[in-house]
């Protein structure tokens, strides 16, 4: 198994968990609550991988977050820290 994943699959992943934090009536407020963004900022970052680099932060917050959205999207547990990491301000930083 790979640790590392694509920018474009990283992408890919970051879209479907905003696509299922839009979809939950429930956890949406929350986002745009600790976020500061509005519906419309969604819309219009929602392209940028930075911004999408905040939606699996927030997604990340909860494990039972992440297992809500793996599950739904049949995904591995363990793939939106790796397309985390491999968004803008996402590497992981080695001190020494």
């Amino acid at each position: 198994m790979s640790l590392s994943m694509s920018p474009d699959a990283a992408e890919t992943l970051a879209l479907k968990a905003l696509a299922w934090l839009v979809a939950n009536d429930d956890l949406l407020p929350v986002f745009l609550g600790a976020t500061g963004a509005s519906e419309g900022d969604v819309r219009e970052q929602a392209g940028d991988p930075a911004f999408l680099g905040s939606v699996l932060d927030f997604l990340m917050m909860d494990d039972a977050w992440v297992i809500a959205f793996c599950d739904a999207n049949t995904i591995p547990y363990e793939h939106p820290m790796f397309a985390r990491a491999a968004l803008p301000g996402g590497q992981q930083v080695n001190w020494t």
